[in-house]
């Protein structure tokens, strides 16, 4: 007997609250109710102390907008068209909210057109935030660019204060320009390497002061200075 109210108990209380979620989703799905509607949308990025209120508004998202109306595929297009964001993850939150996650590019040099100045990322993206001012000892690169340019860009730092840009000859190897006018040639096999070494011969030797025009360091058995 008592096992068979406990059934009746529970089928009851089952029932009940099947009947009270199926209300609240259609509720939910008509605009009514507190989860129907976007209250607050949660922006986090993989970098610190970054102003993303910009992210939000680009998002198109106000509060009030129905949560089951917002197509989170569509969100996150929009998301990847704003200059700067590499990756976007858009979640709907079971109270009607959203949150969204950012990757961003770090920039790690500049890139310049001649005119305007833009954040360069490590894989070689071109951000399009363009300046009309270079970021203060960033190593500054022209024409096309690589995939990969962490390593040149760590030892071109060793030349900031004489160097002018980077560029690409024929998608094979580096000339450096210097504020100064040198053309500095640099090898197609281990250009690292031979910047390396020219930033030793400057800092003895402060070579790129001299009155010179060319250093061609492409025959790594010597150097040529014209």
């Amino acid at each position: 007997m008592k096992r068979g109210l406990l059934f009746w108990l529970y089928f009851v209380v089952a029932i009940i609250l099947a009947i009270y979620f199926a209300t609240r989703t259609i509720m939910s799905f008509m605009g009514h109710g507190p989860v129907s509607v976007i209250r607050n949308v949660y922006l986090s990025a993989d970098v610190n102390n970054k102003d993303l209120s910009g992210i939000v508004a680009a998002a198109g998202i106000s509060p009030g907008t129905n949560t089951y109306s917002a197509n989170l595929n569509v969100i996150n297009a929009r998301l990847l068209q704003i200059p700067g964001i590499k990756e976007s993850a858009v979640r709907r939150l079971p109270n009607g909210n959203l949150t969204i996650r950012v990757k961003l590019y770090r920039a790690v040099a500049s890139w310049t057109d001649g005119n305007y100045f833009y954040p360069l990322s490590a894989d070689g993206t071109i951000v399009n935030q363009p300046s009309a001012e270079n970021k203060p000892g960033a190593v500054t690169f022209r024409g096309e660019v690589p995939n990969d340019i962490t390593e040149i860009t760590k030892v071109a730092t060793g030349l900031i204060g004489d160097l002018n840009y980077l560029e690409m000859v024929d998608k094979r190897r580096w000339n450096l320009y210097t504020n100064g006018g040198i053309l500095v040639m640099l090898p197609e096999t281990d250009p690292v390497t031979a910047l390396g070494s020219l930033v030793t011969l400057n800092q003895k030797h402060k070579i790129l002061n001299k009155n010179i025009n060319t250093i061609d360091m492409r025959d790594p058995a010597r150097i040529l200075v014209k």
